[in-house]
């Protein structure tokens, strides 16, 4: 969210001023976490009852004047960042702020604080206790509120409802079959596969948490279901469909049962092999520009978490270049980097009914690990690491790349086959040109990962190989700070004295093509200031207009 998105969404917080998801604060540089964190629970317990997409904690807004004064609230970005996981280690159950934004106002500094909506069934504490909003005012959560919250996945997992309506009848003797061979894979170590075959039918779907004694439920006719069974579950839409566009267009509906035709959509996706040669290389790798395996995941992720009440379909867009997987819901319980390494475990699901059965044949797992084992097979492939889009209301939407996006990207994982993913997923920022944190930066650069300057950063792998000639090679890289420091000494030794316009002349055009011009002109002021200080030269003329010369 940029300043044009910023100032249009604070005006508009101001008109219609505190209530219970909007909290504005003028906030000093010292502002006590404490009461941060109790807001953060209030406004996000008020943001889970009334709905909203996310509440807002505004600083450098006088809650009186209702005028933007600024505030010096942290202003280090790295410091005003780490107000994320000071959030996130003392919330139970441990959720953080969304973004943080800051806003160059006019009148001051704005820092927004975009608080998420407490999960479904999850009320928020700060440090044990649960705070809520009465108008304007912070106060506890009262216990009708707690109930309102905790109470609604009981209610709400449409999944696990019986259809009086459906019998076995209604289910696909070819998804049964599949359904059967899936859960004897699972259970091969413990339940011979012949016994799992000669079950009865309703016995098996009982052991597979398809039904409940014996009865139907939305779940098994979602995964199972004849297509003609699924007036059952309406007016809610079961539907899965695949869209291709780009220079030609199509589209494909696909209807029950989920289990058979995830498989089938997938199939409809144009999957051929990609060549990845490496600059001054003979040998091209060749990797598929899908995986299998990683499509499916993230499709069945799709299906075990849909909101079915929102009455919507799942959605797969192909596009030349990336594949992006649209499903109703908001993400569920957290955010998709809480599970970006493989080391968090959801605790609560949207539809604990459907992902259960799921996990029994063989789908999902369920402890977390699908979104890193994407990941983790994305860079097993050198491709550009997935993306997730949580900005509309009610919308989880993830991008799967088939294709390159920076070559130097590619050449360094097939380089450095043992980099840890939390370096990969840096350096897919720098690819996408997404910002990164001035620690991850300087970890990156040590390591030789990276070269450039923010915000013009670029994977150093083989860069020469990685641009289209040594020339460009050149251009980009930039030197160490002695050779330009000898550049303006031997200009002063020969010529005596020089004016800023002619130091800029003698060193701008040997600068980084990495730097804009403004970054190129405050790093020529550095040098001068530098060697003015290092006691080597000295300004002999006014300060708008110096005259540079030796100390000596």
């Amino acid at each position: 969210m940029n300043k044009h998105d910023l100032e249009p969404l604070l005006d508009d917080l101001i008109a219609r001023w505190e209530g219970e998801v909007v909290e504005f604060k003028q906030a000093g540089n010292d502002y006590d976490t404490d009461k941060i964190g109790e807001y953060f629970s209030a406004l996000s317990n008020e943001a889970n009852l009334r709905q909203a997409n996310a509440a807002w904690l505004i600083f450098g807004v006088n809650d009186r004047s209702r005028r933007v004064v600024g505030t010096d609230y942290r202003p280090q970005a790295e410091r005003l960042q780490s107000l994320k996981m000071q959030i996130a280690e003392n919330t139970e159950p441990s959720i953080t702020l969304r973004n943080i934004y800051e806003l160059a106002h006019a009148d001051g500094r704005v820092v927004f604080l975009e608080v998420p909506p407490a999960p479904r069934g999850m009320p928020i504490a700060w440090k044990g206790h649960y705070y809520a909003r009465a108008g304007e005012s912070r106060t506890s959560l009262g216990l009708d509120k707690q109930d309102e919250i905790r109470g609604q996945t009981v209610q709400s997992d449409w999944t696990a409802q019986v259809i009086p309506s459906a019998s076995l009848n209604d289910l696909d003797d070819r998804a049964l079959q599949s359904a059967r061979e899936a859960f004897a894979r699972k259970y091969e170590n413990s339940i011979p596969a012949k016994d799992v075959m000669a079950w009865p039918l309703a016995t098996f779907l009982d052991r597979a948490r398809l039904t409940k004694n014996g009865q139907i439920t939305r779940t098994a006719l979602l995964l199972l279901g004849k297509p003609e069974a699924a007036w059952h579950l309406s007016p809610h839409m079961a539907q899965l469909t695949w869209r291709l566009e780009g220079a030609e267009s199509a589209y494909q509906h696909f209807s029950l049962p989920f289990l058979l035709n995830s498989t089938a959509l997938y199939q409809k996706i144009r999957n051929i092999q990609i060549r990845i040669l490496p600059k001054d290389s003979l040998l091209a790798v060749e990797v598929a520009k899908y995986d299998r395996k990683i499509v499916l995941e993230a499709l069945h992720n799709s299906i075990a978490h849909q909101d079915y009440a929102l009455n919507g379909r799942i959605v797969v867009t192909e596009r030349i270049d990336k594949l992006t997987f649209e499903n109703d819901g908001s993400f569920y319980e957290g955010e998709p980097a809480d599970y970006l390494l493989g080391t968090k475990t959801p605790r609560r699901y949207r539809n604990p009914f459907l992902v259960n059965a799921m996990a029994e044949l063989g789908m999902i797992d369920t402890m977390g690990y699908g979104i890193f084992q994407m990941h983790m097979g994305q860079a097993r492939r050198y491709f550009p690491m997935p993306d997730y889009d949580l900005s509309e209301a009610n919308v989880t939407r993830m991008t799967l790349y088939g294709g390159v996006i920076d070559q130097a990207y590619s050449e360094m994982l097939m380089q450095k086959t043992n980099l840890p993913l939390a370096d990969i997923l840096a350096l897919d920022r720098v690819q996408k040109k997404l910002p990164l944190d001035d620690a991850i930066v300087k970890h990156l650069r040590q390591a030789g990962l990276i070269e450039g300057r923010k915000p013009n950063l670029y994977v150093s792998v083989s860069v020469a190989k990685a641009t289209d000639s040594k020339a460009t090679y050149i251009r980009m890289r930039a030197q160490d700070d002695d050779y330009y420091a000898k550049l303006i000494m031997d200009y002063l030794q020969t010529f005596g004295h020089a004016s800023r316009s002619e130091m800029d002349g003698l060193i701008l055009s040997k600068l980084s093509d990495a730097l804009d011009d403004e970054q190129k002109l405050n790093k020529i002021s550095n040098l001068l200031t530098n060697l003015r200080r290092a006691g080597k030269i000295k300004n002999t003329g006014p300060r708008k207009t110096p005259r540079w010369t030796l100390a000596g």
